[in-house]
């Protein structure tokens, strides 16, 4: 076929060009099984977002439960939901995470639905309590998954693509929940509870249509493993702990800094709307493009010591609001989020590349389980905690926030060598199998 040389040297239409730069900004990836699994991570995130922006108005409003019933019914089924992590996540080492995850979505969704019936604390305590159970396992398993699609070379990037297609389906979903939220209606809120249930349907759907991922061989360094070696693991533990302490950053994100924000720092309440947006936008733009160099044990964990240190210059900026003018308040908040949301994605992608290049490959799922437990008590304490540090310690508050990331993130290398000494050299015929999936 002839070439028309003449519109080949043409420039590009501006629909073409904008339809590039969409492209070229959009989280969801080529065709192949990350795509699949992208899609399904949309369905399930915008459930996600639908769920945290109504659900604390559904539950006092709509059901009639006081908030402090609410905050105490979520604490108990958070630290209850912890413990299925470690025992999901063998089981997902031992059975095709594909299937094994799809069933809990559809656990979940109707887990989800039984909101509709709530209309006591005991049924919601029990709701919220089987909720968390299959949401906490459901994670161990979904970590299974995106080894096993992302292979050993991928992983990172496939954890780095869904963290940043998840951020887009909160970002909608919290969108669409503000019409049930201005709606005020017993209406408007069941159809929210019924919409996130429908996404755990969508989500299964999706995730079925991946190929089935059959269960790494055991190697012969595993005869005789024991179960819950992975909580045995005191030096992978060492390490999986420091990025937990690391993660409570996300608690002073959602949490402290709103709060800060407008009760200390004097920013008008509309700032904090724009803080979480910095946040989420950054977040869906450069989530993949910051995930590059955390592939293997040594680079994940210079990666997690720049994190720790970026992370306390953003604690060091939020400190620096206090008593400031409105304007440079505000200005410095933004900033503040910007430098934090580099620390954030970073620390994001190596506490991963560390928690799977330290696990055994055949316990992928059990460890990538205790690695969220860590993290799952970190986000336990962490409200009370910050709080308590930086609400009521002010200034000074921050500073021990920040000494305590940069210490965190200065001390991860030399854990992390120490952890590695004692891991065998994987043996090739351990990581082939598992390639065979990796999303192209």
């Amino acid at each position: 076929m002839a070439v028309d040389e003449d519109a080949a040297a043409r420039p590009s239409s501006p629909s073409r060009l904008a339809g590039r730069l969409a492209a070229a900004m959009s989280p969801i990836p080529p065709p192949g099984p990350l795509r699949t699994l992208s899609l399904a991570t949309l369905a399930n995130t915008v459930g996600s977002g639908l769920w945290l922006a109504g659900a604390a108005l559904y539950l006092t409003r709509d059901v009639g439960l006081s908030a402090a019933s609410v905050g105490a019914g979520l604490t108990v089924a958070g630290l209850v939901g912890l413990t299925v992590s470690v025992p999901l996540g063998s089981l997902a080492d031992r059975r095709d995470p594909r299937t094994l995850r799809a069933v809990l979505q559809l656990c979940q969704a109707v887990v989800a639905a039984a909101y509709l019936l709530v209309g006591s604390f005991p049924a919601f305590l029990i709701v919220a309590v089987l909720e968390l159970l299959s949401a906490s396992g459901n994670l161990a398993v979904r970590a299974a998954l995106v080894a096993a699609v992302g292979g050993p070379d991928g992983r990172v990037h496939a954890f780095a693509t869904l963290r940043a297609v998840a951020n887009l389906g909160i970002a909608v979903g919290a969108g669409l929940a503000g019409f049930a939220l201005a709606a005020d209606t017993h209406l408007a809120y069941q159809v929210l509870v019924a919409g996130n249930a429908t996404t755990y349907l969508v989500s299964a759907a999706l995730l079925l249509r991946l190929p089935a991922y059959p269960p790494a061989p055991r190697p012969r360094t595993a005869v005789g493993r024991r179960r819950g070696q992975a909580l045995r693991d005191g030096r992978f533990l060492a390490v999986s702990g420091t990025s937990a302490v690391l993660a409570l950053h996300l608690t002073v994100l959602t949490l402290v800094v709103p709060l800060w924000a407008v009760t200390r720092a004097g920013a008008p309440p509309p700032v904090v709307s724009a803080v979480l947006l910095t946040n989420t936008v950054l977040t869906v733009l450069l989530a993949v493009r910051l995930s590059r160099g955390a592939n293997g044990v040594v680079p994940a964990a210079r990666q997690l010591r720049r994190a720790g240190l970026v992370l306390a210059a953003a604690m060091l900026l939020y400190a620096a609001t206090a008593g400031q003018p409105t304007a440079p308040a505000v200005a410095l908040l933004l900033v503040a989020t910007v430098v934090h949301t580099v620390g954030d994605l970073w620390h994001g992608t190596a506490g991963a590349g560390l928690a799977y290049d330290l696990a055994p490959p055949d316990a992928v799922g059990a460890y990538q389980g205790a690695d969220g437990l860590l993290a799952g008590l970190a986000r336990a304490v962490g409200p009370a905690l910050l709080t308590l540090v930086v609400l009521d310690g002010g200034v000074p508050g921050w500073l021990a926030v920040g000494v305590l990331f940069a210490g965190v993130g200065l001390a991860t290398p030399a854990l992390a060598r120490w952890a590695l000494a004692t891991r065998p050299a994987p043996e090739a015929e351990d990581r082939a199998p598992a390639s065979s999936g990796r999303a192209g």
